[in-house]
């Protein structure tokens, strides 16, 4: 079942000039992650320092498998360096309506 992930993202003031150019490389490595199927990344026009991060995945699985890889040294961005506060993550499926 296919997994639409939200990562909600509040961004330091001081890094919001840098942040689309690190936030591309980090999601070049998402994007290429097995089971992704696309990732748009959204801003709040209230607030340049809100960015909401929409992935979509082929099931849970894929994202619990993306998910555990970016805990590994291997696939550690340096994302934190400019967040505010500690992301969050939701994640929902999609429904015939």
């Amino acid at each position: 079942m296919t997994v639409i992930s939200l990562l909600d993202l509040h961004l330091k003031a001081d890094a919001l000039e840098g942040a689309p150019a690190l936030i591309a490389s980090v999601l070049s490595a998402t994007r290429a992650f097995e089971g992704n199927l696309g990732v748009d990344v959204i801003v709040d026009v209230e607030d340049p320092a809100h960015y909401v991060a929409v992935e979509k995945w082929e099931s849970i699985e894929a994202d619990d498998a993306y998910r555990a890889w970016r805990a590994t040294p291997e696939g550690a961005s340096a994302l934190g360096e400019i967040l505010a506060a500690a992301p969050t993550l939701t994640r929902s499926t999609v429904i015939d309506a």
